[in-house]
């Protein structure tokens, strides 16, 4: 990752999510939304990206946005949310699997014991292991 193009926001999400499901997969939303968004700005300067990975921990928020059949246990996301899986079958992204270990968002937003905190520091690309 330290050597990627990377954005990190937190934001108290304004919609109510029934599953952590439809949470993850309105967050990956909105995460499609800033990558389509850098994309963009980046063909402004004369950089262009195929494919966006987007690297989700959620098995249930990545088979969603690859599936397109609406199901009864879906039915209640809004019409909006599916931005997400409508970019995923165009092509413009791409939705990856990233382990719960190798979640470097983690070192953001959840409280880490220092072994596990040092890996993803590592992996943030800023600074060195200290002891």
């Amino acid at each position: 990752m330290g050597c990627c193009l990377t954005s990190w926001f937190s934001k108290k999400q304004t919609a109510l999510a029934i599953s952590t499901t439809e949470a993850e997969y309105v967050s990956a939303g909105k995460a499609c939304q800033q990558a389509l968004w850098m994309k963009q700005a980046l063909i402004d300067y004369g950089v262009r990206l195929d494919d966006i990975p987007i690297m989700c921990d959620n098995k249930g928020a990545i088979d969603l946005s690859k599936n397109p059949v609406q199901h009864s246990r879906t039915k209640h996301i809004e019409i909006r949310h599916h931005f997400l899986r409508d970019n995923v079958q165009k092509g413009n992204i791409s939705i990856e699997k990233v382990s719960s270990e190798d979640n470097i968002a983690d070192i953001l937003t959840k409280p880490l014991k220092r072994e596990p905190f040092n890996y993803l520091r590592l992996g943030l690309g800023m600074m060195e292991q200290i002891d």
